[in-house]
C-alpha cells in the first residue's frame, strides 16, 4: 500500500502557511519517501497553481488535489488547467475532485446542488475527452462546450473522484482511475466502497481502481487525549450528510473514532486493516499534538524505509 501525505496548509496560530513554507513542506516529505502529496483545495491558496510551483521544484514525487470541487470551474477551464500543471510538472499529477456540499454550493456559490451525481456525470463527459486531447461537442442538461485542448507535452493527469455513495462509485468506476476517500473506516471500506467501485471498474472493462484512503493519524501515548482533540477539530464532518452517512455504516459516533491512534504496533495494525479492506493508498493526516505529530511522522517515515528495503 502506497503512503501519501495531506499537506499542512496552516503556518500554526490561524496563520496560513505561505507558498515557500508549502513548497518546502513537499520537498521534505518528497525525500523522506512518501509516495504522494495531497492538497485540499480550501478557501485560501488555490492548489493546482501550488502544485505547478511545487511540482517545479521537486521531481518525483505524485502531486494530488484532494479534492478540487467542480461547481465553481467550468470543465473547460479545469482540463486547460490540469493539462497545464501536469506539463509543468512532468505528468505528475493525479486529479482529486468532487461535489463539496450542498450548504457550501448553494449558500457560499448561489448554484444549484440538484442531481449531485447526474451534473458529476455530465461534467466528467466533458471533461475526460478534453484531458486526453480529444474535441468535444457537448449540449446537456446543464453544461455546454464546444472545445478542443491541443498542448505541447500535457499528458492527462489521473483522474479520482471523491466518491462516497453508491451512484458515486459507480460513476468512478466506470469513468475515472478511482477514488479518494476521506471519514471511510475499514469496515465501510470492505463493506461498500471497494466491491462498488471495483464491479464498476470490471463491468467497464477498466483496471482495478485506485482507492486513496484518508484518515486522521495519531501516534501517541495518550489515545483517549488524541480522541478528544480530534473530535473538537473534526466536529462539522458530523453535519454533513455524506460523511454521517459513512460514520452511520462503520457504525461510530463521530470522526475520532475511525482515526488511526494508538502505540506505533497499533497503529501499524490498523494500517494493515485498511489494505486488507482494499485501499491501494493511505494518504496521512496527522493530528494530535506538537509531540504527537512529530512521532507520527517519523512512524511513517520508518514504515517507508521498511517498504523500501522489503524485496520486491
Amino acid at each position: 500500500m502506497r503512503i501519501g501525505i495531506n499537506i499542512n496548509q496552516s503556518a500554526g496560530g490561524g496563520r496560513p502557511a505561505t507558498l515557500d513554507q508549502i513548497v518546502d513542506e513537499v520537498a521534505s516529505v518528497a525525500e523522506r519517501g512518501f509516495a504522494s502529496a495531497a492538497f485540499a483545495q480550501l478557501s485560501g491558496i488555490d492548489v493546482l497553481t501550488v502544485i505547478a510551483l511545487a511540482g517545479r521544484a521537486v521531481p518525483r514525487i505524485e502531486l494530488a488535489t484532494a479534492v478540487i470541487p467542480i461547481y465553481p470551474r467550468h470543465p473547460t477551464a479545469l482540463a486547460q488547467q490540469a493539462l497545464t500543471v501536469n506539463a509543468a510538472i512532468g505528468g505528475r499529477l493525479a486529479l482529486g475532485l468532487g461535489l463539496a456540499h450542498k450548504p457550501v454550493v448553494e449558500q457560499r456559490w448561489g448554484m444549484s446542488f440538484e442531481r449531485p451525481a447526474a451534473y458529476m456525470r455530465e461534467y466528467l463527459e466533458i471533461l475526460l475527452p478534453l484531458l486526453r486531447g480529444e474535441a468535444v461537442d457537448h449540449a446537456g442538461e446543464r453544461l455546454k462546450a464546444q472545445q478542443q485542448i491541443v498542448m505541447a507535452d500535457a499528458p492527462a493527469p489521473a483522474v479520482l473522484l471523491a466518491a462516497l455513495g453508491e451512484r458515486m462509485l459507480r460513476l468512478a468506476g466506470e469513468l475515472t482511475d478511482g477514488t479518494a476517500l476521506w471519514m471511510v473506516g475499514p469496515r465501510t471500506l470492505a463493506e461498500h466502497i471497494t466491491p462498488t467501485i471495483t464491479a464498476a471498474a470490471h463491468e467497464a472493462g477498466r483496471p482495478a481502481p485506485r482507492i486513496v484512503a484518508s484518515l486522521p493519524i495519531c501516534v501517541t501515548h495518550n489515545v483517549a487525549a488524541a480522541r478528544e482533540r480530534a473530535a473538537r477539530a473534526l466536529v462539522n464532518y458530523n453535519r454533513l450528510p455524506s460523511y454521517r452517512a459513512m460514520l452511520d455504516r462503520e457504525g461510530v459516533d463521530g470522526p475520532a473514532d475511525v482515526m488511526l491512534a494508538g502505540s506505533e504496533d497499533d497503529v501499524d495494525r490498523q494500517l494493515a486493516r485498511l489494505e486488507e479492506a482494499g485501499a491501494t493508498e493511505f494518504t496521512a493526516s496527522p493530528l494530535g499534538s506538537s509531540e504527537d505529530r512529530r512521532r507520527t511522522f517519523e512512524f511513517l517515515c520508518a514504515r517507508l524505509a521498511d517498504v523500501r528495503r522489503t524485496p520486491v
